[in-house]
């Protein structure tokens, strides 16, 4: 078994763990480690506060999987994932703060 564990600190961690969850497969799982120490690795993140993602966080992700190519497939298709969550979260955070 090959495994692989990606750490990303980001703001708005949460929104981006919730985003990039869908895609994970039944090898994969995503949590959030908050600043504090602690971690949410719950499924849908509902039990984050409102304004978890203000804050720097890091989303974990942990991927398992047979071959190395298996591997190296998911890790390249999880990191565009993660760069796409990223930037539409910072569009919309832009849109957000500019129409106040």
């Amino acid at each position: 078994m090959r495994r692989a564990t990606i750490r990303s600190e980001l703001d708005d961690a949460h929104v981006i763990a919730r985003a990039i969850r869908p895609d994970n497969t039944d090898e994969m799982s995503t949590g959030v480690e908050r600043a504090d120490g602690a971690t949410d690795a719950s499924s849908d993140n509902a039990d984050a506060p409102a304004d978890a993602g203000e804050d720097s966080a890091t989303v974990v992700t942990e991927i398992e999987r047979e071959t190395t190519g298996g591997l190296r497939t998911n890790v390249d298709d999880y990191v565009v994932n993660v760069d796409v969550a990223t930037r539409v979260a910072q569009h919309a955070k832009r849109h957000t703060n500019t129409q106040s």
